[in-house]
């Protein structure tokens, strides 16, 4: 096959480097093998993966953490069928990535050739952009629209889709087209606040007594416009695991452990890039009462659902923080500073007592508990590292355990099985940092074999599973001749001799002791993974209430049943 330097497939791998995409995530397929050959001539790298969900997965996480542009190239077929869980998350999670694929040439559509599929219309209703281009003169027309699309002009950030023929791949781009206006790299649309909008959002937050700040997905570029916003007023700060590590654990408004309290006892709510969804209780007057609500965010669905706002601020967060900063000038805030001071030490006594009783933590069968396992793991963790959870029972340990530089999780979407994904592209985008992996072994095993993808690429990734053997096996009587099923027991798979099957550092670990070694050998012999065998003994307060990641907060059915009365009146 010879694809020449201005084929469509040659200026499609100009276009992504022009992007400053220096790596792509991909799986090998004969319908995209052109996109291939010129991306790696194009000095960008290929991560190829075993299975397609998870290259999807890796550009998302490579998206969130490095503010760029993900990119996932998958073949036709089997290969977009396989990404649509991956599309589906990234969807749910706004964020920036770019999916293409290939279909076959133009003269087999629709007859019957080898992977003739329309894949647009499976994507359309989970990406921002979705299109086939078979014309070779609007592949670079197609690239930019899919490109701002993803980041969200004219509406969301998201996924976006483009599929390209393998003929169109093959063919000459006109040159005459072959305009550096096309190459311009595109980042975030910044958008501006309204004046008016700004000085009413000043006026009611100055004016509050018990001011809290609850931000998600969008705050994560107004990290330090947000701190500044914080030293100012000093309103209470939750994050969620959408801004993890925005604001320092020592910030004198972080009042996490109190997460309940504060949410029931505030008067003004600042929601920044934060849905009001089930984990915020959809906004319920029945959990924030009568609070005020001041909404700021750059995407609809983060402005206006569930409540809308006293006042509503459609504009980039670190652009809006900052004027309304600004706004206030010299105005003193009406903060009620005997609320604060007791949210901050309750705060500062739970978040103390909840560490201690980790790092001691005790399981009656001998097996490791989750807590003591998190403890020794955070004990290796920085303000610059990052960590991914993921998980069932295990992901609330592991949200309440670890405080990282960065968190990312599974999401609204609750897509567990992310963690082995993210953790690579997190790991090689930032190899000079150490990234976590922390997963139960059932969210474990949806991508575990993409440790062969770890090992190959030397991802300086630790991975470390939560074994509680919530698999069942059968037991036979052995002694019938046709081995007679008698019961069943648990099955704490060796997950690190896979590991070491694949080349990678695997150690077990059974007993609570042997923890602080077992780690700091898994962070000297990246890429690595500890099977730690923990208790089913352990069960998490989230799993006691129903509740996903408020542990102090009443569960989600004293949540309905106080709307339900509320509504009532």
């Amino acid at each position: 096959m010879h694809v020449t330097d201005t084929s469509t497939a040659a200026v499609i791998a100009r276009f992504l480097r022009a992007q400053g995409v220096d790596r792509v995530f991909a799986l090998c397929g004969g319908h995209i093998m052109p996109i291939w050959m010129r991306a790696d001539a194009e000095g960008i790298s290929i991560v190829d993966v075993r299975d397609e969900r998870a290259a999807v997965h890796m550009a998302h996480a490579h998206a969130e953490l490095t503010e760029g542009l993900g990119v996932a190239l998958v073949t036709a077929g089997p290969g977009v069928t396989n990404a649509m869980t991956g599309i589906a998350n990234a969807h749910v999670s706004r964020a920036p990535v770019l999916i293409l694929s290939g279909t076959p040439p133009r003269a087999q559509e629709n007859r019957g050739g080898l992977q003739d599929m329309d894949h647009t219309q499976l994507v359309r209703s989970i990406t921002r952009y979705a299109r086939t281009i078979r014309e070779p003169a609007l592949v670079l027309q197609e690239l930019n629209e899919a490109v701002a699309r993803a980041y969200g002009e004219g509406g969301e950030p998201g996924p976006a889709y483009l599929d390209f023929p393998t003929d169109t791949l093959r063919a000459e781009f006109p040159r005459p087209l072959l305009l550096e206006e096309h190459f311009q790299r595109k980042t975030y649309p910044v958008l501006l606040p309204n004046p008016a909008e700004v000085a009413r959002a000043a006026d009611i937050i100055w004016s509050a007594k018990k001011p809290l700040v609850i931000t998600g997905r969008g705050a994560r570029r107004a990290g330090p416009e947000l701190v500044r916003f914080l030293d100012r007023l000093g309103a209470a700060y939750l994050d969620t695991g959408e801004s993890r590590g925005l604001v320092p654990d020592d910030h004198p408004s972080v009042v996490a452990a109190m997460r309940g309290a504060v949410m029931t006892q505030a008067d003004v709510v600042v929601t920044v890039g934060r849905r009001l969804d089930f984990q915020l209780a959809y906004g319920s007057p029945a959990v924030f009462g009568p609070a005020k609500f001041v909404r700021i965010a750059d995407a609809p669905s983060e402005l206006r659902d569930n409540r809308r706002g006293q006042s509503e601020i459609l504009a980039s967060p670190a652009q809006a923080l900052a004027a309304i900063t600004e706004a206030a000038g010299n105005r003193s805030p009406a903060i009620d500073q005997g609320w604060i001071e007791g949210l901050r030490t309750g705060h500062r006594q739970r978040a103390a007592k909840l560490q201690q009783s980790m790092a001691s933590a005790e399981a009656t069968d001998g097996k490791v508990h989750p807590n003591r396992m998190l403890a020794a793991l955070q004990a290796k963790l920085d303000a610059d590292s990052i960590a991914i959870v993921d998980g069932g029972d295990f992901l609330s340990f592991a949200r309440v355990g670890l405080s990282p530089g960065t968190m990312l999780d599974p999401g609204a979407f609750g897509c567990i099985g992310v963690g082995v994904p993210f953790g690579i592209a997190a790991s090689l985008a930032f190899p000079d940092k150490r990234v976590l992996v922390a997963t139960g072994d059932g969210a474990f095993g949806f991508n575990a074999i993409e440790l062969d993808t770890a090992v190959r690429h030397k991802a300086p990734v630790v991975i470390a599973v939560a074994n509680n053997g919530a698999w069942q096996v059968e037991v036979y009587d052995q002694k019938t001749t046709h081995g007679r099923v008698v019961g069943t027991q648990l099955q704490f798979s060796d997950h690190a001799a896979m590991a070491r099957a694949f080349g990678m550092h695997g150690e077990r670990v059974e007993k609570p002791e042997d923890l602080p070694a077992a780690v700091e050998r898994a962070f000297a012999n990246r890429p690595a993974l500890l099977d730690v065998v923990v208790t089913p003994e352990a069960v998490s307060s989230d799993a006691r209430t129903g509740l996903a990641w408020v542990p102090d907060l009443q569960p989600l059915a004293a949540w309905d049943e106080a709307e339900r009365k509320w509504r009532q009146g």
